[in-house]
């Protein structure tokens, strides 16, 4: 059985509340009696993109005892991610930031659907090219989850849906010529969901920092999301067992980066 932690937009800046959200999901994970197969962060780590918020949030994500891979979100900086969260500096300036994990049993390829200057989502060749080739180099029968930040659908959120990921007729041919994608992972939307993109599951974890509310939940405000006092942050895993899939959704109380003795200060 493989289990998956998805986690999404933790939007950390410099405030306590995008901090203790984070820290409150992350001492819950680290408190797991079971040891992951891997935690997935898909996008929108840092609220304006700066230095100082990946160097927080690497320090968070180094301490912990699970393998954990991100991909960059519409807030996200190309280069500062790839410099502060991830070691390395850009041998291409503004080049997208793809990962991949192989481990016992799967695979796990993170896209870059962020557009530098622009909140929408877009894959660009360079990253299909990349998925294609990680793709073809997956021994047959290796279930394969592809991730990115943007989801390529519309979810019936009208402001999500105008930010969603574009030309997404290219990811989902390639998607049906790969019978091993067992799912498309995503985040963005601040809502939990499940739905399909080219005859696959295609699932959305909810937001860390803040919720998304739906058509039917706008208050006379007008306003689009909910924060702390009135929703706890939240998250998803994915249970691989054999071939079938189930994805189970958790809230975490905000206590428990107090009481579960979280990733380091």
């Amino acid at each position: 059985m493989i289990v998956i932690a998805h986690l999404s937009d933790i939007h950390v800046d410099a405030s306590a509340r995008s901090r203790e959200r984070t820290e409150a999901v992350l001492a819950y994970l680290e408190a797991l009696p079971y040891a992951l197969d891997a935690v997935i962060v898909t996008g929108d780590l840092a609220d304006h993109g700066e230095e100082t918020e990946y160097a927080w949030i690497r320090a968070r994500l180094a301490a912990s005892r699970h393998p954990v891979l991100s991909c960059p979100g519409n807030h996200d900086r190309r280069d500062a991610f790839r410099r502060v969260l991830l070691g390395a500096e850009p041998e291409v300036p503004g080049a997208p930031v793809n990962q991949v994990l192989r481990a016992e049993g799967f695979a796990l390829a993170l896209c870059d659907s962020s557009v530098p200057g622009k909140d929408e989502g877009f894959l660009e060749d360079e990253t299909l090219e990349w998925l294609a080739a990680e793709l073809a180099a997956t021994p047959a029968g290796t279930p394969v989850f592809v991730g990115f930040h943007h989801p390529p659908v519309p979810l019936g959120i009208p402001f999500v849906d105008g930010l969603r990921q574009f030309g997404e007729e290219r990811l989902a041919a390639l998607v049906r010529r790969h019978p091993d994608v067992v799912a498309l992972l995503c985040g963005h939307a601040h809502t939990a969901a499940a739905t399909t993109f080219a005859g696959r599951p295609l699932l959305v974890a909810p937001g860390v920092v803040s919720t998304s509310r739906l058509p039917w939940e706008r208050d006379g405000a007008g306003r689009d999301y909910v924060y702390r006092d009135e929703m706890e942050p939240s998250l998803a895993f994915h249970v691989l067992d054999g071939r079938r899939l189930t994805t189970h959704y958790r809230s975490v109380p905000r206590e428990a980066a107090s009481n579960g003795g979280g990733p380091g200060e």
